[in-house]
């Protein structure tokens, strides 16, 4: 009677050691497939963002070429900074362990570059083009 009984727990015992594996398995299965979605589409976001800031620091650069004062060269060598800083960003590479902190760094320098764009004479250059 008691090998009975035996077989009654070690059954249990089994199924739930075979329950366990196959959630695991399809866990883990699901967790990739979410994990993959998610970083694609976060990947697409901040690849967005840096082409913004990109096409943004090139046509300002583009733009201000055509002055020769003191203020203006600054402002060319603000923007060829974050345009350096844009393109040494390692763009695939997801392991990168600074990526975050480089991303930051472009933010800041982008935060940093717009006010200078923004004064009188900047606007006189879009708007009096040669």
């Amino acid at each position: 009677m008691a090998d009975m009984f035996d077989g009654i727990v070690m059954a249990e015992q089994r199924f739930h050691g075979e329950g366990y594996q196959e959630g695991y398995a399809e866990g883990s299965h699901i967790g990739i497939a979410e994990g993959r979605r998610y970083g694609s589409l976060h990947g697409a976001k901040i690849g967005s963002e840096i082409g913004c800031y990109l096409g943004f620091a090139l046509t300002w650069r583009c733009l201000l070429q055509k002055c020769t004062d003191e203020k203006s060269s600054k402002k060319i060598k603000a923007l060829e900074s974050l345009i350096g800083m844009i393109q040494k960003f390692p763009y695939e590479d997801p392991t990168y362990d600074k990526l975050q902190e480089d991303l930051e760094k472009i933010r800041g320098k982008f935060k940093q570059v717009i006010p200078e764009l923004t004064e009188r004479c900047v606007c006189d250059i879009i708007s009096h083009p040669d």
